[in-house]
């Protein structure tokens, strides 16, 4: 009986893992897809078999608490090209990540909060250390919503680590995240460098 009890159990993690890894593989296809969608991207078709990503790892998908951050006055982050954009604190993330206790800062956009379509939208920069080595130097970016902080706790999925546009080309501003954002480990999860040439 214990005996069947772990190999259920062992099976489970195992589609766990398969699935985990799909659900990756279907992120990303979404997220190539985006490039050829917006006209401002840096990239086209041919480009994108430059992109290059850490395998799927979901020991980089991990609970944080979130501390609400209220009566924050927004300020203005800054770019890497550009006079930089205002932005406020939202909420500060604490969780375990490989053992050790980490915490990053969550944002608002100003300009995203007065428009109705993107309001919810929330900001999660972040440098580590594997910038300027083996993922861009600028730091990465995840994406999350108003809606993903549930009872106080919200998923960070490293595996859905981005590059700014100013990974691939120049004339872009991209946010700088933020110094308190630095996580002093090696996030191997998500977007790595660009293979192909950057664009000028």
């Amino acid at each position: 009986m214990k005996y069947s009890l772990i190999l259920l159990l062992m099976i489970s993690l195992n589609c766990f893992g398969q699935d985990y890894k799909t659900q990756i593989a279907q992120h990303r296809k979404g997220y190539m897809e985006d490039f050829l969608k917006d006209e401002s991207s840096p990239l086209k078709k041919d480009d994108l078999q430059f992109l290059r990503f850490y395998d799927a790892d979901s020991t980089y998908r991990v609970m944080a608490t979130a501390e609400m951050l209220v009566n924050e006055t927004s300020f203005v982050m800054p770019v890497f090209s550009g006079t930089g954009q205002p932005y406020a604190r939202y909420a500060v993330l604490k969780f375990m990540l490989k053992g050790k206790p980490m915490k990053l800062t969550l944002y608002k956009s100003i300009a995203l909060a007065n428009n109705p379509q993107y309001s919810d939208y929330l900001f999660l920069p972040f440098t580590d250390d594997t910038n300027g080595q083996a993922t861009y130097g600028g730091g990465r970016y995840i994406d999350m919503r108003k809606g993903d902080l549930k009872n106080g706790t919200v998923v960070i999925d490293f595996n859905k680590a981005y590059n700014p546009y100013c990974a691939y080309s120049g004339g872009y501003a991209c946010p700088k995240p933020p110094d308190e954002n630095h996580l002093i480990t090696a996030v191997e999860a998500g977007e790595r460098l660009f293979a192909g040439e950057k664009k000028h």
